[in-house]
């Protein structure tokens, strides 16, 4: 008969060790699940999607569930690092790996390519995404009255480009955006939907928005990942000689901060406007925008670098009008002053650290093309 402390005992010990200590899906600290037919040590919210996945995934917790000397034995041969030499080893190098603080999208089609569609296992298996074409169905947000509405969008490998149509694709494609500057991410509360997707890109060196979303969550981050796949191959192309190392962090990313501030106009006695900002830590750029599902930005600020003149900090202006928030925030750059008003303190002091975050980081050859740019939009 099984002893319960024993192997309680032991099954915390396997979750210790360096090979087990994170969440094989998403990379969560001290994971406190296991799938007792997989072998692996999960955290809490991946542990919801393998629940989900009966047929290929039984999951127990290694503190209060009872485990017989088979499945203990079974968690000891097997573990984390052993699925993912089997399940992981053939995962092209563009496609996204959620983290912990990811939507539930992201992590729920990771597990279920893993371990149900076993999309990763052979070395040539076809996968939709990496075919050099994906076009589809995507339901696009209007600029103008805000309705989602049906559209087609083909991205291709070919000419570097994601097209969308209106209804009738005889008349051409609707816009033709070039992936040069394409970057998507997940933004499931922003647009509403939880598989909503956000895309951006340039034109003339201002920023535009798609917001996106489908019906299924296979298909839309198949679309992400498809996107990751041809900005994977131009980065190739345009910058020959540079590792995967150094390319992935540019393939697409998260912004480092967003959220509402007041804005005042560069004389600071002009009314303060609500304004929506983005902040994007990779190209050093804080937009803003109208609202949150604004297509095209107001206006951007160039982060550079302390040593050449910036720094952030916070304050409480005086003198300013039409301020309804009182925690202030003061960008200096070498060309002016940018007073920022946040509602309450904990934003105050998380936008602060994010700036500090990009300003603390030196400058790179590409920022100073950035900043010359912006400037000489003003």
């Amino acid at each position: 008969m099984a002893n319960r402390e024993k192997n309680k005992k032991t099954l915390l010990e396997l979750a210790k060790l360096s090979q087990n200590c994170c969440c094989a899906d998403c990379g969560a600290a001290d994971p406190d699940w296991a799938s007792c037919t997989l072998g692996i040590f999960v955290c809490l919210n991946c542990s919801g999607t393998h629940r989900n996945l009966p047929s290929v995934s039984r999951i127990k917790s290694i503190r209060l569930d009872f485990w017989d000397d088979e499945l203990v034995q079974f968690m000891k041969a097997n573990g984390n690092r052993a699925a993912k030499n089997f399940y992981e080893k053939f995962v092209p190098v563009f496609y996204y790996q959620p983290q912990p603080y990811d939507c539930e999208v992201l992590r729920e089609q990771w597990i279920r390519a893993k371990y149900e569609r076993m999309e990763f296992t052979e070395k040539n298996r076809q996968r939709p995404y990496t075919a050099g074409v994906y076009e589809g169905m995507l339901w696009k947000k209007g600029k103008d009255n805000g309705q989602f509405l049906e559209r087609k969008f083909v991205l291709s490998v070919h000419d570097f480009t994601l097209k969308y149509y209106k209804e009738d694709e005889s008349k051409g494609p609707k816009a033709t955006i070039s992936v040069k500057d394409l970057n998507a991410t997940f933004q499931p509360e922003k647009i509403g939907h939880a598989y909503g997707l956000q895309i951006t890109y340039c034109v003339d060196h201002h920023t535009r928005n798609l917001f996106v979303y489908h019906k299924n969550g296979q298909e839309i981050v198949n679309w992400f990942n498809a996107i990751r796949a041809i900005r994977h191959v131009y980065l190739k192309t345009a910058f020959p000689t540079a590792s995967d190392g150094d390319l992935i962090p540019w393939i697409t990313r998260n912004y480092l901060k967003e959220g509402y501030m007041e804005k005042t106009g560069p004389l600071q006695r002009e009314p303060f406007k609500k304004r929506w900002f983005i902040l994007d830590s990779l190209n050093r750029k804080l937009l803003y925008f109208k609202t949150q599902l604004d297509a095209i930005e107001l206006g951007v600020v160039f982060i550079g670098s302390e040593n050449h003149g910036y720094s952030v900090r916070e304050c409480v202006p005086k003198g300013t009008r039409g301020n309804k928030w009182k925690c202030g925030v003061i960008v200096e750059t070498p060309d002016r002053q940018f007073v920022f008003m946040c509602e309450q303190e904990r934003d105050q002091r998380e936008w602060v650290e994010a700036l500090k975050t990009v300003i603390s980081k030196p400058m790179m050859p590409q920022d100073y093309t950035t900043e010359a740019n912006i400037r000489r939009r003003r």
